[in-house]
């Protein structure tokens, strides 16, 4: 089973971090920072902030798994998380190097529903969870 990690950023201004993703022929969409726990990841928090600081040169502070999402053959942990400080314009991950795979823009989304649910969320089930999660007040008390 292939295991991932995501990070709901929370920034200061009271937005949330996400990455928008532009590629030929595919309608733009959006994810969340994180990817692959690799094998030397002692934990996935570890593997957490390992992939915060290769996607957008940040240091984030974990503050508690959030929601989990299986299918099939994959499991991904999304965790809330806050953040002070980043800088795309320093990121080392190997997918951004590499040819073909499209655009990646960090962008600040405020954490609204109407923001979250004006934007193609990617997985769609998230974007349901964080919008339920923005009604009830749990982002911005998390921060």
């Amino acid at each position: 089973m292939q295991h991932r990690v995501r990070a709901v950023l929370l920034t200061p201004n009271n937005t949330m971090l996400l990455i928008k993703r532009i590629r030929p022929g595919v309608d733009p969409y959006w994810v969340i920072v994180g990817g692959k726990i690799e094998p030397t990841d002692t934990s996935t928090e570890e593997a957490l902030l390992r992939e915060v600081r290769e996607e957008i040169a940040g240091e984030a502070e974990i503050v508690s798994l959030f929601h989990t999402i299986e299918t099939g053959d994959e499991r991904q942990d999304f965790y809330l998380a806050t953040i002070e400080k980043w800088s795309f314009e320093d990121r080392t991950g190997p997918e951004f190097s590499e040819e073909g795979r499209g655009e990646y823009l960090l962008e600040e989304i405020p954490l609204t529903t109407e923001a979250i649910g004006a934007i193609n969320l990617l997985p769609q089930e998230i974007a349901v969870v964080l919008r339920a999660a923005v009604e009830r007040g749990e982002l911005l008390a998390a921060r």
